[in-house]
């Protein structure tokens, strides 16, 4: 999985599954953490379901994410200040079920 870490900010591709389940943020998607969200992909409220769900993820504030590409699709470049690398790892390595996962810094 590729990031960059920037300004105190962690740059990560995300990959949105709308009306999931349940939500959930991860595993890694080929190159992109997974985002799943139960909300549909109407009127922004997935892009504030992610929000919601990355924020809880990395414990952060909502205001602390920025969505900097990908609006309106489902792949998206997310913008986390406050986030590491360390987080991100901790993250994959909580919700793997395979084991270990390669990241990737930029």
């Amino acid at each position: 999985m590729s990031f960059a870490e920037r300004d105190g900010a962690l740059i990560v591709d995300v990959q949105v599954v709308p009306r999931a389940s349940r939500t959930a943020v991860g595993p890694a998607v080929g190159e992109r953490l997974r985002v799943a969200v139960t909300s549909p992909p109407v009127d922004g409220a997935a892009n504030s379901a992610v929000i919601d769900a990355l924020a809880g993820a990395f414990g952060v504030r909502r205001s602390a994410i920025e969505i900097l590409r990908g609006e309106r699709g489902r792949r998206k470049t997310v913008r986390i200040v406050g986030a590491t690398r360390a987080a991100l790892e901790r993250l994959l390595n909580s919700r793997s079920l395979s084991g270990s996962k390669s990241i990737r810094g930029g």
